[in-house]
């Protein structure tokens, strides 16, 4: 079998539909296509295969895709997303407002941004896509803070820088924002306006993030409306209803008057929409009134109480009263007139009803004075001593008499025999002790509740 270096030459084994086995001179088996024998090829003819390397066309599928790898590291490998910068767009004493670029992601997805306060996580912010700010309150007054944001995406996580900054104090009126609604007095309006510029505030006409306080006279979208009722212009405007679902606080424009007279953040109470302007500020602003259990009252005189009668007077409920027999109870209800009992007319009495009370009366007196000093039932009395003992002893039994003579002798002169009596066979007769008289009862008193002495009971001794 003639070989050569670029030729091979194979004796065909098996002709199979679609696959040919071809046999080489060292029992190599090699599967080849049947599609790719010459035509009439059959089981047993004898083919010749070169192998070639064909070097153009491995520099151009080299080419192909080196300039593939070139296309992707310049879309996507050489731009970056950019870190978010943080600013400061507002601050209050208690909150303060946040803002930033909108997010430049390139060929990255948007995995999460965060907000972080003094590097603790507060809160991821809501559609970071198209949200390019936030407010963050609840703050303490006159603090330091720091602030920064994290974006997380899938090229990698990137952080903006550290903004830091303090909270205002009481003192401190630049950080008021206003939106004006419908305010009626043109002048007032003014003097309002004049009154924010030289505070350092600001002010616009519609809500913003940063707005902290809505003022307006009446909530009707136009001044005419107000005055029209049933009308559609006399319905709240778009901006007095996006307040109120903002929880931004209403107030009139005397509180902007007010905060630059004091030169300082007054509260907001008595200034809301459809209170009354002209209400005294003589509380603290941001303070809580103060209980009636810890203020002082004043003295009758005017002057300043003692100490001691302050602290007497820090009381929250009066003493109760004592209620007496003769005089009728207070009544505890306000703007109610007290109870007055009955008035019963006097009977008068004939002359026979006339010496009937009078005994009467005199009955009852005596009772009375019993009764003083009888205890109450159910109690005894520490002055309680058992009456005496009634001289009702035994009087004492006589000497039995003697006997001279023997038993059985019979006396002349005596007709009867003499027995010696002995203590068994000796009756004594105990006369019965007199009976204890009664207390006298009460005859007047119908209503005497004390208890009465019982009757005594005769006891024989033997």
């Amino acid at each position: 079998m003639a070989k050569s270096s670029d030729s091979f030459t194979f004796t065909v084994g098996k002709l199979d539909a679609g696959m040919a086995i071809l046999l080489g001179e060292r029992a190599h088996l090699i599967e080849f296509p049947s599609l790719l024998l010459p035509p009439g090829a059959t089981t047993g003819s004898i083919v010749n295969i070169s192998v070639s390397q064909n070097i153009s066309e491995e520099k151009k599928r080299d080419n192909e895709f080196w300039e593939l790898q070139n296309d992707i590291l310049e879309k996507y490998g050489t731009t970056l997303p950019e870190p978010p910068q943080l600013q400061l767009r507002n601050i209050t004493q208690t909150s303060i407002t946040l803002e930033w670029p909108q997010l430049n992601l390139a060929t990255a997805k948007l995995r999460s941004l965060d907000i972080y306060r003094n590097f603790v996580r507060i809160a991821p912010i809501p559609s970071p896509l198209t949200n390019t700010s936030t407010k963050l309150s609840g703050l303490a007054i006159d603090t330091d803070y720091s602030f920064k944001l994290v974006l997380r995406t899938t090229a990698g996580t990137f952080t903006s820088n550290i903004l830091r900054t303090r909270t205002h104090t009481m003192t401190d009126t630049s950080g008021i924002s206003v939106c004006f609604g419908n305010v009626q007095d043109s002048v007032l309006l003014e003097n309002a306006k004049l009154a924010l510029n030289e505070m350092g505030a600001k002010w616009s006409d519609v809500i913003q993030i940063d707005t902290t306080h809505f003022v307006c006279t009446t909530p009707a979208a136009t001044p005419s409306g107000a005055q029209v009722t049933g009308s559609v212009s006399s319905a709240p405007g778009v901006e007095y209803q996006k307040a109120l679902q903002l929880s931004i606080p209403v107030v009139q424009p005397q509180w902007i008057l007010a905060c630059h007279s004091e030169k300082k953040m007054i509260a907001i109470h008595p200034y809301y929409l459809g209170a009354s302007p002209a209400t005294p500020m003589n509380s603290a602003p941001f303070t809580r009134p103060q209980s009636m259990s810890q203020a002082s009252l004043p003295s009758p005189s005017g002057s300043r109480a003692s100490p001691v009668t302050q602290k007497n007077n820090r009381q929250s409920m009066p003493p109760p009263q004592r209620v007496t027999s003769t005089s009728p109870p207070a009544s505890s209800f306000v703007n109610q007139t007290q109870y007055q009992p009955p008035q019963i007319q006097p009977i008068e009495p004939t002359p026979e009803e006339d010496e009937t009370s009078l005994s009467a009366q005199e009955e009852t007196e005596d009772d009375d004075d019993e009764m003083s000093t009888r205890p109450r039932k159910g109690t005894m009395s520490k002055n309680f001593k058992f009456p005496p003992p009634i001289d009702s002893a035994v009087p004492p039994v006589p000497d039995l008499p003697t006997v001279s003579k023997p038993l059985g002798h019979r006396d002349s002169s005596l007709d009867t025999e003499e027995v010696a009596l002995s203590p068994s066979n000796a009756v004594a007769e105990v006369p019965a002790p007199p009976p204890v008289e009664k207390e006298r009862s009460p005859s007047g008193n119908q209503n005497d509740t004390y208890e009465e002495l019982g009757e005594t009971e005769e006891i024989e001794l033997n």
